[in-house]
C-alpha cells in the first residue's frame, strides 16, 4: 500500500513540475530579477550595493504619485461601478426565465470577444468629440456632450465595460450554489426581496464577490490600452507611466521599480483571491 502510495505521489510531482518550473522561470524569477535590479544597483565608481534611490524617487516625486493616485482611484471607481452593474445582472440571469434571458446574458458576454483597441475605438467614436452622442445631441437641438475622452473618466467607461463578463461569470457561479429552496422558505414567511437579497443570498456569495473584484482589481490596476487610448496625458494610470519612462525617457531602472511598486499594489489584491480559495477548500 505505501509503495503504491509514494508511486503516485512521484508520478503526480512529476505531472506537475512543467508547469511548476515554468511558473518559477516566467513569473517567479523575473519578480525576484526586478526586485534586485532596483535595490542592488551599482555606484558611479563601479561598486554594487544596496541602493534605494529610484524607490526614494518614486515617493518623493509629485509627478509619479499623482500618477499612482490616479490609478487607485480608477481602480476603486470600476470596482464599485462593476459591482453596481454585475450583480444585478447576475442576479436576473440566476432567476429569470425565458428566451429575453439568453438575450442579456449574450450581451454580458459580448465584450469578452471584442479586443480592447476595437472596444477604445469604438467609445472614441460613441463618446469622443464630435461622436454619434454628439451629432444626436446636436440634431435634436440639445447642449453639446462633455465628453469623458481624455479625461479619467475615459478608461474608467472603457474598463468597466471590458470587466463586465468575467465579473457577470464568477457571480453567476456563486449564485448557482444559491438554494432556491431557502428562498422560498423565506418569501412563505413573509420575507421580501430585499430581505432574501440581504440575509439569504449576499451571505453565500461573499466569497464570489471577492473573487471577481479580486480579478477586476488585478486587471485594472495593470491596465494599459484603454488608459494609454482613452485616458489623460497628465496625470496617467501607471501602465502607460511605465510604457512611457521605459521607451521615451530611457530610463528602464525608474520603469522597473514602478512595475516593482504595481506588482505590490496588487499582490496586496491578489491575497484576497488566495484567502478566499484557501477558505473554500477549508469548507
Amino acid at each position: 500500500m505505501s509503495i503504491k502510495t509514494s508511486g503516485r505521489g512521484l508520478v503526480g510531482l512529476l505531472l506537475v513540475a512543467l508547469p511548476v518550473s515554468l511558473v518559477g522561470w516566467l513569473v517567479i524569477w523575473p519578480i525576484i530579477s526586478a526586485v534586485l535590479r532596483t535595490v542592488w544597483r551599482a555606484s558611479p565608481d563601479g561598486e554594487a550595493g544596496f541602493d534605494l534611490s529610484s524607490y526614494i524617487f518614486f515617493f518623493s516625486d509629485a509627478y509619479s504619485l499623482n500618477n499612482l493616485s490616479l490609478t487607485l482611484w480608477t481602480t476603486a471607481v470600476c470596482a464599485l461601478l462593476l459591482l453596481v452593474v454585475s450583480l444585478p445582472i447576475a442576479l436576473y440571469l440566476r432567476f429569470a426565465r425565458g428566451g429575453i434571458a439568453s438575450y442579456v446574458q449574450a450581451l454580458a458576454i459580448l465584450p469578452m470577444f471584442v479586443p480592447s483597441i476595437i472596444l477604445a475605438y469604438a467609445l472614441i467614436r460613441v463618446l469622443g468629440p464630435n461622436g454619434m452622442v454628439d451629432l444626436l445631441l446636436n440634431f435634436a437641438g440639445l447642449p453639446k456632450l462633455r465628453t469623458p475622452y481624455l479625461t479619467p473618466w475615459g478608461p474608467v467607461i472603457g474598463l468597466v465595460w471590458d470587466n463586465i463578463p468575467l465579473t457577470v461569470l464568477i457571480l453567476l457561479s456563486g449564485l448557482g450554489s444559491v438554494s432556491n429552496m431557502a428562498i422560498e422558505a423565506a418569501r412563505d414567511v413573509g420575507a421580501s426581496r430585499l430581505r432574501v437579497l440581504r440575509h439569504i443570498i449576499l451571505p453565500q456569495i461573499t466569497n464570489s464577490i471577492l473573487v471577481a473584484l479580486s480579478f477586476a482589481v488585478l486587471g485594472i490596476f495593470s491596465a494599459f490600452t484603454l488608459p494609454y487610448l482613452l485616458g489623460p496625458a497628465s496625470p496617467e494610470m501607471m501602465g502607460p507611466f511605465m510604457q512611457r519612462t521605459f521607451r521615451d525617457l530611457n530610463d528602464p531602472v525608474s520603469a522597473i521599480t514602478q512595475a516593482v511598486i504595481t506588482f505590490g499594489f496588487c499582490i496586496v489584491f491578489g491575497l484576497f483571491y488566495v484567502r478566499s480559495v484557501a477558505r473554500n477548500q477549508g469548507r
